[in-house]
């Protein structure tokens, strides 16, 4: 059996911390992932270049796939997708039309949706799992309880839909999206070389 496929999205302005580890440990689990540059009419190059991600604490990301890559039913062939936060990356993504319309396809078919901190703004602008627990950063709290339940949970799990609060939580995301694609005993061969605190 083929290993599961991943995508995740990075724009300008994305949490480093939440998109690395997020990619780190589902490569760790075996799970073939990609990440796809969002971009925005503010880019110098235009909104469909992929140049190199600044990410909102100065670390330079060079991203594997461009959105317009995906165009034409493309980017509808993997497991899971995956959208991290940072405000003004988190704001482009959730804010553009064919990141809805993938989110949404894929929340639909059953696939796996994960969002972390201010990237869960992304499931409220899709218009998926309306009613469903989730969770996110503080600061965008407000919002997303209009149309879910919210939760205080570190990670929350409704179905297919995994969300998160921020990056001191992204470890606990990210093996939690590699269970819902690999199982439970290869979360657990994962997270034990990574020597976690047992207070995580």
């Amino acid at each position: 059996m083929s290993a599961p496929r991943a995508l995740i999205f990075i724009a300008q302005g994305t949490e480093e911390l939440e998109f690395v580890t997020t990619y780190d440990i589902l490569v760790r689990a075996g799970v073939s992932v990609e990440s796809v540059y969002v971009g925005s009419s503010s880019d110098p190059d235009g909104p469909h270049s992929t140049p190199f991600v600044t990410c909102s604490r100065g670390v330079k990301v060079v991203p594997d796939l461009s959105l317009p890559s995906l165009s034409g039913g493309k980017g509808l062939d993997r497991d899971a997708v995956i959208v991290p936060g940072g405000g003004p990356g988190a704001k482009t993504i959730s804010e553009n039309e064919d990141v809805q319309a993938l989110l949404q396809k894929y929340y639909a078919d059953g696939k796996v949706v994960g969002a972390i901190c201010a990237g869960s703004l992304a499931i409220k602008t899709s218009g998926i799992a309306k009613d469903s627990t989730v969770t996110s950063h503080p600061s965008v709290k407000e919002e997303l309880s209009k149309d879910y339940k919210y939760s205080e949970e570190r990670v929350v799990v409704s179905d297919k839909l995994i969300t998160s609060r921020g990056p001191g939580t992204a470890i606990l995301f990210a093996l939690t999206i590699a269970e819902a694609l690999m199982g439970k005993e290869k979360r657990d061969e994962v997270a034990g070389p990574m020597v976690l605190s047992e207070k995580l």
